[in-house]
């Protein structure tokens, strides 16, 4: 482990172990947002290379159980598994995180198998990322859907053209959530604000949807001319 000083961890800090491209840029999106970050890796290079851009990066073996005691590991409630490569100890950290009794640990896992073992041993949220983006882009390349986000439990948010069927018309003339079962949360008009949807809230040609609901009937939406 790194000598020196004992960072000062927040309760409500997050730490993510493995500072790799996934770690690193989860890391990072946090620091955007305002959380404190402790940052762990066992590679002295990722260490240096983000030692200036987190509150905290430590040098340590995660596997350990006591290491992360000592760094203060059982004060916080977040953590993120970042480890992608060695399962084996993707697999250790999570058991050590979970020894100490944190509450809400995420893990990446790189494969079916590597998800079950994950959660099996104590990961609360097991993260896919690689077939997450599959999944995205598989939406996107058609050109029906702008953007696409599912979440575990078979719902989506999607941002997709206007179809024919709603244009020049307000939401509650064209019955979208009647007819498809997704809501139109909002619309994303060129050179305009945006506008949170109302049931008198009038859809123009070339407007962006942004809908959400069940993956299989957003799908079913975007596909529609």
């Amino acid at each position: 482990m790194k000598t020196g000083p004992k960072p000062p961890i927040q309760s409500d800090s997050v730490a993510v172990i493995g500072l790799g491209r996934f770690g690193g840029a989860v890391a990072e999106s946090l620091m955007r947002m305002g959380h404190e970050v402790l940052g762990i890796d066992s590679n002295a290079e990722l260490v240096q290379k983000w030692a200036d851009r987190l509150t905290h990066v430590v040098q340590a073996d995660a596997t350990d159980a006591e290491v992360l005691r000592q760094l203060g590991m059982n004060h916080i409630q977040h953590a993120v598994v970042a480890i992608g490569s060695d399962i084996e100890a993707s697999v250790l950290t999570v058991l050590a995180l979970e020894e100490l009794g944190l509450r809400d640990i995420w893990a990446k896992a790189t494969g079916t198998r590597h998800g079950l073992i994950l959660e099996r041993t104590g990961a609360h949220h097991v993260v896919h990322p690689e077939a997450a983006m599959g999944e995205r882009v598989a939406h996107l390349v058609t050109g029906k859907m702008m953007d696409f986000l599912e979440f575990e439990d078979g719902f989506a948010i999607a941002k997709t053209r206007a179809p024919d069927e709603s244009l020049e018309k307000t939401l509650s003339e064209s019955n979208l959530r009647q007819k498809h079962g997704i809501t139109v949360v909002g619309i994303k008009r060129r050179h305009a604000d945006f506008i949170y949807a109302q049931a008198d809230t009038y859809v123009e040609p070339g407007d962006i949807l942004v809908i959400s609901g069940p993956t299989n009937l957003i799908e079913k939406f975007a596909a529609l001319e």
